[in-house]
Order: C-alpha cells, then structure tokens, then sequence
C-alpha cells in the first residue's frame, strides 16, 4: 500500500511551487498587502496557464477532474508562498458544489465558465459552521433575506454560492437586486473576505440535496485550509532554521545553542506528522466518505493548534526581528491565524468531532 503522493502529484507540487517562486516572492505579496489588494493578478494569471481554475471541474465540462488530495497539495504551495490569490472559494468550493448539488443543466451553464476562468464565484458557507450576532441567511418566496458573513474569495467575485439556514446551497448573481456587499478586514491581508446582506435578492436553489452537499462543502474547505496552513507552517519553520544558521550572538551562531536547537526540533516534530493528516483527510474525502468529516475535524483542528506554536515559535527565533515588517514573517504568522479560525476554530471542530464519535450530545 502507497502511503504517499503519487508521482503525478509531486509533479503537481513542484509545478505550482516553481510557479509561486517566479510569480509571487515576498516583495510582491508585500505590494499587493500594501496596496489592499489580496488578489494578485500576476499570480492568478501564472496560476490560470497551468490550469488551476479547472482543477476540481470534471473533464466532461472542460476541467482537469482532480480530487481533493491534489487540491490539498495546491493549497499547501499556496500557504507556502502566503499567495495573494483566490483559490479555495472560487477553484475548489465553488465547482464541488456544483458537482454535488447541480443538476445537469447547471452543471452544463458554470462548470465550463469556472474551468476557463469566465466566471468568478465567492462561497458563503459560514453560517453552517456556526451563527454569529443573529446572521443567517433566510429562502423566501421572494428571494434570500439576511446576513451572510465571511463569504471566501469576495472581493472580485461576481457570483456567490450562498448556504441558507436549511443548508441548501443558491446560486446568487452579485449584481442582483438586493445583493449588499461589505468587505471585511481580517488579519490575513492575502485572503478576501466578505459580507452579504440580502434582501429579497432572487437566486437559483441547486437542485440537489444542499444540506447534505453543504457539509461536504464544509468538510473540504476545513482540510484546504489545514494544507494551506501545512504549507505556511513549514516556510516559518525553514526560515526559523535558516537564520538560527545565520545570527550571531557572543561569537557563535544562535543554531548552536541548546534552547534553540531545541525550538527548531520542537516545531519540526509537531509539524512533520500534520503531513499525513492531512493528506488522509483529503484521500477520505473522495475514497473513504464516511471518515470524511471526523477527518476533517481532526486535521482542522490539530494542525490550527500545532501550527499556531510553529508560528509563535518561528517569531520568537528571529528575536526582535521577527516582529518587523523587514522579515515578512507576520505573513505567514496572519495566515495561519485565518486558517486556524475560518470553518471553525480548534475548539468547535473539536466538539464537532466528539459528536461524530458519539462521546457527546449533538446540538444540533
């Protein structure tokens, strides 16, 4: 039994790593974040020509038809190289939904449009996960009514998948009558987000069975965002080792001494082992559907945990440069925080997991 990447995936990871080293270095991540920009065009163009738009989109619609662990081992670059482009609302969510939820005339109308590019969708799922200040998202005779908040990939989209409070899934144009929409900050400047307010705003149901495609929608989104934060980890770490091997402080590299020859090793031990979560969580979500979303949780909340102290510890490295914009590090250190909270945080998912084990009562 195989229990790594085939060799068409590592192909997939060195390609889209090469791409991010010539299209997005630190310089311009820093430009875009400077210019409120989190969607680089330089690198969604780069990403594009080797097709990535396409990637989950099955082959009959014009797509690579990939599964979930090559979506994992794309994010994982991405989180490397903190880049500043939309991918998992509008490369990954967007098309599964359709996939899941569509009925074969819309399948027919978007997939092709999402795999060339033509269209550009933002997912709002969040209020599945939880709800938060009465937001929620109402299907009425006249349209969908309420608040969607932190709608992924928003700030160019031009439609939404939006999940009601049922957690049936609608196709939304964002130029609709009643369509509001607010830009949220967060503290990742690479990632757009966003608010919907709706109000009677017309919208198209997918056809099919959207509470059940929503939670896979939601399941997938948690393990991309656990590779991105894999990815994003693994640079701090590397960059950690690499200036610990530089500094020098009373005559000797800080490399050599013992506190800090034990941070590196600390970070690199509770990392190392996310890899094979993360990868399993992304396998059982095509192969093993039944796991998928007590894996989901488990690499959703273990790696936010464990990827939390790597950035802590990274920064604290560096010393007093590490907290300066001249590194970059906060980046990285910003983007796993998202990752880390977005879809649910540690202690939600975790109580998602114990539910899904029977340990708990469910909530629900």
């Amino acid at each position: 039994m195989d229990f790594g990447l085939s060799p068409e995936q590592e192909m997939l990871r060195e390609t889209v790593g090469r791409c991010l080293a010539e299209t997005c270095p630190l310089d311009h991540v820093r430009a875009c974040a400077d210019s409120g920009s989190a969607a680089s065009d330089r690198v969604m163009a780069a990403l594009a020509d080797i097709g990535l738009t396409g990637l989950m989109v099955p082959e009959a619609q014009g797509g690579l038809g990939m599964t979930l662990l090559d979506a994992a081992v794309v994010a994982e670059q991405l989180g490397r190289a903190v880049a500043p482009a939309p991918f998992l609302a509008r490369s990954v969510l967007a098309p599964l939904a359709l996939v899941l939820a569509g009925s074969p005339a819309q399948q027919a109308q978007w997939l092709p449009r999402i795999a060339t590019g033509e269209v550009r969708f933002g997912v709002a799922i969040a209020g599945i996960v939880e709800e938060r200040d009465g937001a929620k998202v109402r299907a009425e005779s006249a349209g969908l009514t309420g608040t969607a908040l932190f709608a992924l990939d928003f700030a160019d989209a031009d439609h939404f998948i939006v999940a009601d409070e049922s957690g049936r899934l609608h196709l939304l144009d964002a130029a609709a009558n009643g369509v509001e929409r607010i830009a949220l900050h967060t503290i990742d400047a690479t990632r757009s987000v966003g608010e919907l307010r709706l109000s009677g705003a017309a919208a198209e149901p997918l056809a099919g069975d959207g509470g059940v495609a929503a939670r896979r929608l939601r399941d997938a989104g948690r393990i991309l965002l656990a590779a991105d934060s894999l990815g994003a980890g693994e640079a701090m770490i590397e960059k950690a080792v690499a200036y610990a091997g530089e500094r020098e402080q009373f005559g000797r590299v800080i490399g050599s001494f013992q506190a800090v020859k034990h941070m590196c090793a600390e970070m690199a031990a509770r990392h190392e082992p996310c890899r094979a979560l993360v990868w399993y969580a992304a396998h059982a979500f095509d192969a093993a559907p039944g796991e998928a979303a007590l894996m989901a949780c488990h690499a959703k909340s273990h790696t936010g945990e464990v990827h939390r102290f790597v950035a802590r510890t990274a920064t604290e490295v560096h010393g007093g440069m590490g907290f300066t914009d001249l590194l970059g590090l906060h980046f990285w250190f910003k983007r796993i925080g998202f990752d880390r909270q977005v879809l649910g945080g540690p202690e939600r998912v975790r109580d998602e997991a114990a539910q899904l084990q029977g340990l708990t009562a469910t909530t629900q």
